[in-house]
């Protein structure tokens, strides 16, 4: 394995594409250019490979493949939903109130921050110090014209795992569309769109090794939103624009990939969690976990070293050869501190330790010992300054 691999800890950012998905991806490259809406043999041939692809995905969640929306990202996959579902409701005369949580990724709490100056009324739910939001404030925010909730299914800074489940239960036979955004989730806990009662679901390919620039929106059958731009037939004229043929037969492979060794790694990161934990909190005093211990998903943590900012000790690990985050990807040029976790405890300074640490196929209990060792060099170097 290449030593930058094994020093990665940012996979909630992007993951290394895997060995297996590369070979198809770049197999595709080869044999799979043209454009899927053309009607000649090579056109055909893509728009087969293409819907194969989307029965694959369809499959991993227990949709229809009908339902799966192929989009540019996870964030054309949030915006799509959101303000295509909201603005369909009004337009309907189902009312204009949106409700969502304080600690959603940047391209879900954007899209409502723009549906604001259109006129919707939004609710913004807090969250408890375990970045965990609660079924009964969701339940009491709920009004007569509330016609969209969107709840993430893994929080992108912490790792926190929603309850979507009994939120999708609340919500069901109530006429309010019901969006989970679940790119960090897809490929690493099981989803089943029937069982949570979601009506529509942000997937992303790069999160578990495909290319960079693909998404998908599952859109329950039955359910209708508005485009957000306007040109051909494809993707059944919601989303219209050419089709990444290869983007989408390389999210598929990840799939596929990811799918069969879902519990395996499940189990591995767990028991990787356990080792890295015990050893910061043995060899660093000040050292704290930010989000629950248990309701997270295994792979990702987020540290907090007192007194020592977050960017700092990335910086300082990025020069010892280890890529982690002070924040999710699509925030981290900002200086402020996290939003997440103020939402989670209203403290700047706590909330300005923040260090992301998230793990995938490369990680090893031997990065994981070498990244401690590096974490308690930077620390000592930091507490020794004046």
């Amino acid at each position: 394995m290449k030593k930058e691999i094994a020093r990665y800890f940012d996979y909630a950012a992007t993951s290394p594409m895997p060995d297996p998905v590369m070979e198809k991806t770049f197999s595709y490259y080869a044999g799979r250019f043209a454009n899927a809406g053309s009607l000649h043999t090579l056109g055909l041939e893509a728009r087969e490979a293409l819907e194969k692809a989307r029965e694959t995905l369809a499959g991993g969640i227990g949709a229809r493949p009908r339902e799966v929306i192929f989009t540019g990202s996870g964030t054309e996959a949030n915006n799509l939903a959101i303000l295509g579902g909201a603005r369909r409701m009004k337009r309907m005369g189902k009312g204009n109130h949106l409700i969502t949580t304080k600690i959603e990724h940047p391209s879900v709490l954007r899209a409502f921050q723009a549906l604001e100056t259109e006129g919707f009324e939004v609710t913004y739910l807090p969250v408890d110090r375990n970045a965990l939001v609660d079924t009964k404030d969701v339940e009491k925010a709920l009004r007569p014209d509330t016609v969209l909730v969107s709840v993430m299914m893994v929080n992108n800074v912490v790792g926190s795992i929603q309850p979507i489940r009994e939120i999708g239960h609340l919500l069901k036979g109530r006429g309010i569309l019901f969006h989970s955004d679940a790119a960090q989730a897809f490929g690493k806990i099981p989803i089943q769109v029937n069982s949570l009662h979601v009506d529509l679901l942000t997937l992303n390919g790069h999160k578990i090794g495909s290319v960079q620039g693909i998404g998908a929106l599952y859109l329950r059958n039955g359910v209708r939103i508005d485009p957000l731009y306007f040109g051909g037939e494809q993707e059944r004229g919601i989303r219209p624009a050419t089709e990444n043929v290869v983007g989408i037969l390389s999210f598929a492979a990840a799939w596929e990939w990811a799918r069969g060794k879902m519990e395996e790694e499940r189990k591995r990161m767990e028991g990787l969690r356990r080792l890295f934990l015990q050893e910061i909190r043995r060899r660093i005093p000040g050292a704290r976990l930010n989000g629950s211990p248990d309701h997270t998903l295994p792979s990702l943590m987020n540290i907090a070293i007192e007194g020592i900012e977050g960017q700092a000790l990335m910086l300082d690990l990025d020069q010892k050869g280890f890529a982690t985050s002070s924040a999710s990807a699509c925030s981290a040029h900002s200086m402020e501190p996290s939003y997440v976790l103020l939402a989670m405890n209203p403290s700047t300074e706590r909330a300005l330790e923040g260090l992301r640490i998230s793990m995938g196929w490369g990680t090893t209990e031997k990065s994981i010992l070498d990244l401690v060792a590096a974490f308690e060099t930077s620390v000592k170097h930091w507490r020794g300054l004046p």
